[in-house]
């Protein structure tokens, strides 16, 4: 299977579940999502992959249409990890139902949370029936209980369903107050040329999930010392995901990528996560904005 390198580590463990083996797609720089160029290499070597796996990195959408051509060509089903993105659209469309199953985490940190768990979708009315069948221990219809299929208990509770179909109606506000908080991060930054927010498609409408920053090549000021600088002030912010292919339980699996220097690798080496919840008040973005803004007046003095 192919797989979006720059992600979290739950989008390639199920790979690993089924027994299947993941090819690892490397990213492109203006979403930072899975690279289509990379991603026709990767069919160059490997004709006929089981499925290819798309990520919306931070709630960000991918360069989907030419994603999904690509797997249209060679027939191939397209999974969309949108654990991230709940809400974010592409040409007015959700991510996450542009290929045949949509992927969606309702974990704590999530913009809508169940406290836990998730939701796949799908239009395959039938398949959706089965993994259904599967996650409530594949008990067959009959009055005893009867198995035939080994099962899992993966479903989510009615308490927390309620939750989130409570929290889905502050959606569009969780939303719009992510979407604040980006603009108000790239507006601070306008006037820093070292500083530049993870950006996205003209035709996609990201959730802002998380504001990610990555630095110039040639700045003093790395992302470890933001990072500590942020922590002496007690806030916390974190490096980007670490790809999938650096990653030592993963290291023994191929990766394709079409510069000479991995992109999702540079990423990962020069970005930062900032500060993102919508319980931030302005003053405490502000506190974020200065301790940041102060790192680099000191190293350009």
């Amino acid at each position: 299977m192919f797989c979006q390198s720059l992600t979290f580590s739950a989008t390639a463990n199920p790979i690993i579940y089924q027994n299947a083996t993941p090819v690892f797609i490397d990213s492109e720089y203006e979403t930072w999502n899975m690279d289509p160029l990379a991603l026709k290499k990767a069919f160059e070597k490997y004709p006929h992959p089981k499925a290819v796996v798309v990520v919306y990195l931070y709630g960000t959408p991918a360069k989907i249409d030419e994603i999904l051509e690509i797997c249209k060509e060679h027939n191939t089903p397209l999974v969309e990890d949108a654990a991230e993105s709940l809400g974010a659209t592409y040409r007015n469309k959700q991510t996450g139902t542009f290929g045949e199953y949509g992927i969606y985490s309702f974990n704590g940190n999530k913009i809508i949370t169940t406290s836990g768990g998730g939701m796949l979708v799908s239009n395959n009315e039938e398949r959706i029936k089965k993994v259904r069948f599967w996650s409530t221990q594949s008990r067959e219809p009959e009055r005893h209980y009867e198995h035939k299929e080994i099962g899992y208990n993966y479903r989510m509770s009615n308490v927390c369903a309620g939750i989130g179909r409570g929290q889905l109606k502050v959606l569009d506000k969780r939303i719009a107050k992510k979407t604040e908080i980006y603009e108000k991060y790239k507006k601070a930054f306008e006037d820093i040329p070292e500083i530049k927010m993870q950006s996205y498609v003209d035709e996609s409408k990201p959730n802002h999930w998380l504001s990610s920053i990555i630095l110039d090549k040639k700045s003093k000021v790395k992302p470890l010392d933001i990072i500590i600088a942020l922590e002496k002030e007690n806030i916390e912010s974190r490096p980007i995901w670490k790809p999938m292919n650096m990653q030592p339980v993963f290291k023994d699996y191929d990766f394709i990528k079409v510069k000479e220097k991995s992109v999702a690798q540079d990423i990962f080496e020069r970005g930062v996560c900032l500060p993102s919840d919508t319980k931030m008040t302005d003053e405490e973005q502000e506190r974020v904005v200065k301790v940041i803004i102060k790192l680099f007046k000191k190293e350009n003095e």
